[in-house]
């Protein structure tokens, strides 16, 4: 019996990439006038988007270990072998959330075979590595084998990204209120990375095209056997720029694979319609 990969909405996958490979994502919640959603599940992204443009306030919340209780006892039942993938531990509670429900499982199954990892990931890049996990599983490997991939395409998974409006980043506490405000008057455009599972503003572009021209360049100065990795693009809504964006690492680096898909709701009530992020490995992997 091949190794379960699950995973959680904050890895924004596609869904033919969920299907194919059988993956069980968990959804993550999200909240706009005391309802409560289910990300992917019980609201669309855009219905997400659509409410941000409108200026609705969405929240968001991690899933209960009462959740992943039911799920891990679903598998432990079975006796499935399972890899839980989690979304970076720096912005959510999500992942010690899993770690409680495992402990709990285990006082009932104690032979439960169950692995948690901790990616430091997010978005795409977050689902790259849930990806390679998934294919790796199909073909037969090891738990261990997979655990070691996991960590090595995390450890190497580079993102980077900027936002089309910095008040989504200020209501998140990002940045403070007046960089908001004078970024909005200025037309500033942040370029965020990703460093040890959290989000770090490494640069500022005057302008959407000059930020979207420098994560192009940042893949270049970053990026490595481009040509022969699966290179990622997430979009806040805007697929037809995703799409140009696309064509661009094709010209420059001659990316054969880009994965292109919607940042989901539970990320994107915090970055918000327009942002624009790209992931790829900054390391040659053999995997």
């Amino acid at each position: 019996m091949p190794i379960k990969i699950i995973t959680d909405s904050g890895a924004d996958l596609p869904k033919e990439i969920i299907d194919k490979y059988d993956i069980r994502v968990i959804p993550l919640y999200v909240y706009h006038n005391n309802k409560e959603f289910l990300d992917g599940e019980t609201l669309h992204y855009s219905e997400l988007y659509e409410g941000m443009r409108e200026g609705k306030i969405y929240k968001t919340g991690q899933v209960p270990p009462e959740t992943f209780k039911k799920v891990f006892t679903e598998y432990a039942e079975k006796k499935q072998s399972c890899i839980y993938v989690a979304f970076s531990s720096a912005l959510s509670g999500t992942c010690q959330a899993s770690i409680i429900a495992k402990e709990d499982v285990l006082e009932s199954y104690p032979d439960f075979d169950i692995e948690i990892v901790d990616t430091k990931c997010a978005s795409l890049g977050f689902g790259l590595v849930v990806y390679k996990a998934a294919q790796l599983a199909k073909q037969g490997k090891t738990k261990e084998e997979i655990v070691e991939a996991i960590k090595l395409f995390s450890r190497h998974m580079e993102h980077v990204f900027t936002v089309d409006n910095l008040e989504y980043l200020y209501r998140g506490g990002r940045i403070s209120k007046t960089s908001a405000f004078l970024g909005g008057i200025l037309h500033i455009k942040p370029i965020i990375n990703v460093e040890d599972g959290k989000l770090v503003p490494i640069e500022k572009a005057r302008g959407r095209k000059k930020a979207i021209k420098r994560l192009v360049e940042l893949v270049g100065e970053r990026g490595k056997n481009l040509e022969n990795q699966t290179v990622a693009i997430s979009h806040g809504d805007i697929p037809d720029e995703a799409e140009e964006l696309k064509k661009t690492l094709i010209k420059e680096y001659n990316c054969k694979d880009v994965l292109i898909n919607t940042i989901g709701c539970v990320i994107g009530a915090h970055v918000g319609p327009g942002t624009m992020a790209l992931y790829f490995l900054n390391e040659e992997l053999s995997i």
